[in-house]
């Protein structure tokens, strides 16, 4: 293992790097510290999270008052607006790049980009990343699809328009609307780049935590956040290059004339040259990669909570190999139930019901996960900080979308809500919320790591409050307009008297939704202010048993100034008898007839 190289040699080296290295460029720009490009991750990650909001908050006033002009929409949409009334091109561009920004830019790269980077080599006892030149081309491949995908928001005919899933044909012939042109182009160009980025990114954490643990870091010592990740970055590697495929047929059957995805298409009478190609075929791959990526949102939030809760409770998690288990059964399962996407693509009954099975089996591990959090709440200490507050939020929302989950994915009862607002219901709050508030406590968490410095607590409250009872308030009433029968990515309903007595509630639904989003400035302030003004950090603020708390508060190469510590405990030991303190960290050796703690 690593961990028996000579240290000091190691050291002197990094203390004679620091001399020539440091320059503003190598520290802050170009590097290959993995504390650094946690940062980069996280403060990129934050940009795209406050266009994607934006966007959403421009059509959920659409869609409350229709065919209204509004200053806000001139101002921003240009010439997609005129006269200040929204165009029904721009509002499927803004679903599409909203949808697209939020799962991948953010919640896919941003959370597990930073916390990966950020905990991995910390809390396994490393002096970094297996290759940290990988490591810096990941996030720089990150940045590029980024600006590509902000870019094409500019183009004359607009940006990508055929929903984030990007179904044929809309997305496969050029001249199907504004937005499949250029625009397409560039999104696809753009993912293309992202997924290569998050494979490397994925093979680097994989290598990191098989080969880099420290001296007595076993497998079921590690701390959860660290199973999780790990299992995301193989999720990662195994269906990533799926979409890249997809993306790549794509790109053959819009600019080379080749018919994957595409036959018997008519325009205006006239009959295209594709024959043979299937839109079905198109879905598959789509949603093959489209599945396991939901669980590559959740499970890095779910490591986080599983760390912040137990050191928030002062007890030990709940169930620890049951929790690495249920991850472990999350991924497998995870590859195996993207046909209830597919349910009314014309699949065969049965097949229908293969899926159906699958997907009702995925709840046993979520629900297995669900109860241990809410039994390690149980009689503990609880320290309501805003981390804990985020935590307890997400066990809420998980179990509140997830149970919707269970209507969708059966394949009888789907058929009456799907492509409803009950769909929309169900997976913002199960991936998008949950997911947010797995990064929003792992921020107030780690922030002191990351920075040096803590956040505002008492902002952290108002931040937590009205972000929870806004996104409940956006997110619940859609349940109901959902089995009423509203389908999604309309720009309007006016045209239905059938909806007329919905307008209410999508008015509703916006004003939470404005408010959900300007509370983020609260937050905004706290993050950006809090680097320079915030009070100073202690080197284990939140008294937590994991190694990233052994190291000095200042950021130095190898993260360790001298020998990196071995580890004699699991990650859990809080409130432990015969000891004086109520955590004992991972590096204290046991004690005499002391008895290793694993449940």
């Amino acid at each position: 293992m690593s961990a028996h190289e000579d240290t000091h040699a190691h050291d002197a080296h990094d203390d004679h790097g620091h001399h020539h290295k440091e320059t503003f460029v190598t520290k802050y720009i170009f590097s290959q510290d993995h504390k650094m490009i946690a940062k980069q991750y996280l403060i990129t990650g934050t940009i795209m999270g406050v266009i994607g909001v934006l966007m959403s908050m421009m059509f959920r006033m659409q869609i409350a008052w229709p065919e209204e002009p509004n200053v806000l929409f001139e101002a921003l949409l240009g010439k997609w607006a005129p006269e200040g009334v929204m165009d029904a091109d721009i509002y499927l561009a803004l679903v599409t790049i909203h949808g697209t920004i939020m799962v991948f830019f953010v919640l896919t790269a941003g959370l597990s980009g930073t916390f990966s980077n950020l905990l991995i080599p910390l809390q396994i006892g490393a002096r970094d990343m297996a290759s940290g030149f990988l490591n810096m081309v990941s996030y720089w491949l990150f940045f590029l699809s980024s600006v590509i995908m902000v870019i094409s928001l500019f183009v004359e005919a607009g940006p990508a328009a055929a929903g984030w899933t990007i179904y044929p044909p809309l997305s496969a012939l050029p001249m199907a609307q504004g937005g499949s042109g250029m625009g397409m182009t560039l999104w696809l160009v753009s993912m293309a780049i992202f997924i290569a980025s998050s494979l490397l990114g994925s093979l680097n954490y994989v290598v990191t935590v098989i080969n880099l643990r420290t001296k007595g870091m076993s497998m079921t010592r590690l701390p959860l956040t660290i199973w999780a990740f790990f299992v995301t970055a193989v999720i990662g590697i195994i269906s990533f290059p799926v979409l890249l495929s997809a993306a790549l047929l794509l790109i053959m059957d819009r600019s080379f004339g080749t018919s994957f995805f595409l036959s018997d298409i008519f325009i205006q009478g006239e009959v295209l040259h594709y024959q043979g190609g299937s839109p079905v075929l198109f879905e598959h791959l789509f949603w093959f990669l489209g599945h396991p990526e939901v669980y590559i949102v959740i499970l890095p939030a779910m490591g986080l909570v599983s760390e912040i809760m137990a050191s928030n409770s002062r007890k030990p998690i709940f169930g620890y190999r049951a929790m690495i288990a249920s991850i472990l059964a999350i991924a497998f399962l995870s590859t195996i139930v993207w046909g209830h996407h597919m349910f009314i693509s014309g699949m065969n009954p049965f097949l229908g019901s293969v899926f159906t099975f699958t997907t009702l089996l995925i709840a046993i591990p979520s629900a297995v996960k669900a109860f241990n959090w809410i039994t390690t709440l149980w009689k503990g200490n609880l320290q309501m900080n805003p981390a804990m507050l985020f935590s307890i939020g997400f066990v809420s929302t998980f179990i509140t979308g997830g149970l919707t989950g269970i209507i969708l994915g059966d394949s009888a009862l789907d058929i009456n809500v799907h492509d409803t607002y009950f769909v929309v219901a169900h997976f913002h709050l199960v991936m998008g919320i949950s997911a947010l508030y797995g990064m929003f406590a792992g921020i107030y968490h780690w922030y002191p790591k990351m920075f040096g410095r803590m956040l505002n607590k008492n902002l952290g409250y108002i931040h937590f409050w009205i972000t929870a009872v806004c996104a409940y308030g956006v997110f619940f009433p859609m349940h109901f307009i959902g089995m009423a029968g509203l389908p999604r990515r309309y720009y309007t309903n006016s045209n239905f008297p059938l909806f007329d007595d919905l307008a209410n509630v999508n008015v509703i639904i916006t004003i939470f939704a404005l408010i959900g989003g300007v509370v983020q400035i609260v937050y905004l302030y706290n993050f950006f202010s809090s680097i320079f003004y915030g009070k100073k950090a202690t080197q284990n603020p939140w008294s937590s048993t994991t190694l990233e708390w052994t190291t000095p508060v200042e950021h130095i190469h190898g993260n360790w100034p001298g020998e990196i510590p071995h580890v004699h405990r699991w990650a859990y030991d809080y409130s432990k008898p015969g000891h004086d303190v109520d955590f004992v960290p991972q590096n204290i050796p046991l004690k005499e007839g002391e008895e290793e703690l694993q449940h």
